[in-house]
């Protein structure tokens, strides 16, 4: 059953062989049920079973492994480090083959994310190249570019009369008023905290459930790793999702504006490949 009893001058120890069992020991030494844990780590029940019973393949992500089981570590006393430190071990058994687990991103897991100071010059750089290949282009592929079009006086009045005929459009209502994040699915974890990371609200949302982000917040951000499952609106007016596909954002700005802006902006801007 994963636990051995070892005899020591007629005293029986049980030793635990899987972070499960380490963590179902703590839990039992200390008299805590599986509702107990679930209700302290907001964790469901069948998902902390799933943790004691060695499952971590069933559970959502490796994410959602390395967290929960860090959270429950936490409760019952254990040290963290050495129960991450078994679980990514029993995670690579499941999946030992490197070529395919080059193929299952791990949003959560700080190791497989280029540091972030390393971004910026990196894009940069690229900005760089692509401008650097526009001036090339213009100067040398396509010189004729750089005239001026010969434009006849006819055609200059005839255009000054027909943006004098077109009518104006109004600018469309921005909007404005509460933000409120909604789960379109079940089980769905997220974490709002603000510029300073003093945390805001952190759980698994149900399907319907809503979370109102507050108005007096300090630079709040968003943490999931389901962004398209989580539907935004802003005064009532839906905007667009924080991603299309599952993947982590991390530190996305969601005060009002920065969402509108976001709707002139690539959808991928605002998705930070990050832990």
């Amino acid at each position: 059953m994963g636990e051995e009893n070892i005899g020591d001058q007629g005293e029986m120890k049980l030793v635990a062989r899987t972070s499960g069992e380490q963590l179902r020991l703590a839990r039992e030494r200390m008299g805590l049920s599986l509702k107990d844990v679930a209700d302290r780590t907001r964790i469901s029940a069948r998902q902390i079973e799933m943790i004691e019973a060695g499952d971590l393949g069933g559970l959502p992500g490796k994410t959602y492994a390395i967290g929960f089981s860090r959270s429950y570590a936490k409760l019952v006393g254990e040290d963290e480090e050495t129960i991450i430190r078994m679980v990514r071990a029993e995670l690579a058994q499941i999946e030992p083959d490197p070529a395919a687990a080059s193929h299952h991103f791990e949003p959560g897991d700080p190791a497989r994310v280029p540091a972030r100071g390393l971004a910026w010059p990196l894009a940069i750089a690229a900005l760089l190249l692509l401008a650097g290949g526009y001036a090339f282009y213009r100067t040398f592929v396509s010189p004729a570019a750089s005239y001026p079009a010969v434009e006849m006086p006819q055609d200059k009045a005839a255009a000054s009369a027909s943006m004098a005929a077109a009518p104006v459009e109004p600018e469309p209502a921005v909007p404005a008023g509460a933000v409120v994040f909604t789960a379109r699915e079940a089980g769905i974890w997220v974490k709002f905290y603000d510029r300073n990371g003093r945390q805001l609200m952190q759980k698994q949302m149900e399907l319907g459930e809503s979370y109102t982000v507050p108005a007096d917040a300090d630079g709040p951000q968003v943490w999931t790793g389901r962004p398209d499952a989580l539907a935004i609106t802003i005064g009532g007016t839906p905007v667009a999702p924080l991603a299309d596909g599952e993947r982590v954002v991390r530190d996305v700005p969601v005060t009002a504006e920065a969402l509108l802006a976001r709707e002139t902006a690539p959808q991928d801007a605002a998705a930070s490949p990050t832990t």
